[in-house]
């Protein structure tokens, strides 16, 4: 299993090479790609926490409707901050890209 791994990550740094040989200008159009990318992987993984919060904080609210208003503050306290994921994705792309 280890062989397979490093031959995997010398590889990858033999085919990766050649883009840093590559002008500032050439490269500029892939910051907007992986910009994409890490916003589509943000927001993605934004999506599904905040579904799982969302569905434990019903069900909690359903097994112990006396602690709704301590599970509700706990719910939105951990969904922003698990919104403040989205945002500081976007705020890091608009600062790289311009």
């Amino acid at each position: 299993m280890k062989p397979k791994l490093i031959l995997l990550t010398l590889a990858l740094f033999v085919f990766a090479s050649p883009i840093f040989a590559q002008t500032p200008d050439a490269t500029r159009h892939w910051v907007a790609i992986t910009a994409g990318f890490s916003m589509a992987i943000a927001s993605a993984g934004c999506g599904l926490a905040q579904a799982r919060a969302v569905a434990a904080a019903a069900e909690g609210m359903a097994r112990n409707p006396s602690a709704s208003a301590a599970i509700r503050f706990a719910l939105l306290l951990g969904l922003v901050l698990i919104e403040s994921l989205a945002l500081y994705t976007l705020v890091i792309i608009f600062v790289k890209v311009v």
